[in-house]
């Protein structure tokens, strides 16, 4: 791959650049402080500025809305936004998971009908994949379709859905035929989550947050026009979501990852240890460095599967490889702030001496659930080796 920038790459960049200069909000930090509902509502302005610039969804293509980005483009794109310092947008599943799946397998009716919409944030995508006892196993769901007339009559529950608790639409996948083997007679629905018989209840996490949500559906009312794809060949649809997941989902983790090492480092310099500042601590000085050196790891290996969705539209198992990577990297990440900024690192938002209002002891505690979502550790791991080395395949 030349990394080298291209006159065209060049403008793009520049115009990038300065746009934003002029329009990243300089009240974010203000706002990473706030509630999670406040947090959000920021998320969603910023990302409706993003979409009239002309900024949101840059990958898609441009008769969906998107930009049409190149290769090279969506990376100047991403260490731009790292650069700039730039928040987070607020329909992260909807602009990197299900939005692609809908281009891919959807039919023009429910292009026209949801695309714009999840990139201008009018509308939040949540996705209901995850059962209590098909969470790794997704095949093994057992959330029940039965058709109905021209809907389909939908019942069974989803757990760690994320977003739920203020999605207005849902990815879910059912099964619309139970004798079928079970990657066999899987289906993929769109659920509008304020249908008659949709319940959302929180599930508190560790920070104290209810980012994750379970989902009852009970007697719910899908009309058959929701079916993404074809009816009891899910499995390829869902896979195709799992895929983006896992391909595109590190990209807005580098801008996290970066403005995270760049502020631990200053707070290296102005936190004691041993009567010097920690920057001068031989041993923290190596731990910082290897994190430097593995978020550029992550950034490069970002491009491969970048470079494998443009060429052939599909992901490749670089994406199982980047869930790995940014979701342990994370973890050694927190663990070495720990040990920087020791017991003031552990106070959270409510104590007065917290540091950065208790954002490292809520990133240490959310870090424990990187290696679960979007697909385990060792799923991911059984995934590389039977699919990328050959190795046969574990039961």
């Amino acid at each position: 791959m030349d990394l080298n920038l291209s006159i065209d790459e060049q403008q793009f960049q520049d115009e990038l650049r300065s746009w934003l200069s002029t329009n990243v909000p300089r009240e974010w930090e203000h706002a990473r402080e706030q509630s999670l509902d406040v947090r959000f509502e920021f998320h969603r302005k910023w990302q409706r500025q993003l979409f009239e610039g002309g900024w949101a969804g840059i990958s898609w293509p441009k008769e969906y809305g998107g930009r049409g980005a190149s290769l090279m483009q969506q990376v100047i794109f991403w260490q731009e936004m790292a650069r700039a310092g730039a928040p987070q947008m607020a329909n992260v599943l909807g602009l990197g998971l299900i939005g692609p799946t809908i281009i891919a397998f959807g039919t023009e009716e429910q292009k026209k009908r949801y695309l714009r919409n999840i990139l201008n944030a009018d509308e939040i995508w949540c996705q209901g994949f995850s059962e209590p006892n098909a969470g790794s196993d997704l095949a093994g769901l057992q959330t029940d379709a039965r058709l109905d007339g021209d809907h389909y009559v939908v019942n069974g529950q989803k757990v760690w859905t994320s977003y739920g608790w203020l999605a207005d639409w849902c990815e879910v996948v059912v099964r619309t035929d139970p004798a079928a083997p079970k990657h066999k007679g899987l289906t993929v629905m769109l659920v509008d989550m304020k249908s008659p018989g949709v319940d959302v209840r929180p599930l508190r996490q560790m920070t104290g947050e209810t980012e994750f949500n379970e989902v009852f559906f009970r007697d719910v009312r899908i009309p058959a026009a929701n079916v993404v794809g074809k009816v009891n060949q899910g499995w390829d649809v869902a896979i195709g979501t799992l895929m983006h997941e896992r391909g595109s989902f590190g990209a807005g983790l580098q801008i996290i990852y970066k403005r995270n090492m760049d502020r631990l480092t200053e707070l290296a310099h102005s936190t004691q240890r041993n009567g010097a500042p920690a920057a001068k601590d031989p041993i923290i000085r190596q731990k910082l460095a290897q994190c430097y050196a593995e978020i550029e790891i992550m950034r490069l290996n970002q491009m491969r599967a970048f470079s494998r969705i443009s060429s052939t539209g599909v992901p490749g198992p670089e994406g199982s490889i980047q869930k790995i990577f940014w979701s342990e990297l994370n973890q050694r990440f927190q663990q070495v702030a720990q040990e920087l900024l020791g017991p003031y690192g552990q106070l959270s938002s409510e104590a007065d001496e917290a540091i950065d209002n208790g954002t490292w002891s809520y990133g240490y505690l959310r870090s424990r659930g990187n290696t679960i979502e979007a697909g385990t550790s060792e799923i991911q791991r059984n995934i590389i080796g039977h699919f990328v080395l050959g190795l046969p395949r574990s039961y």
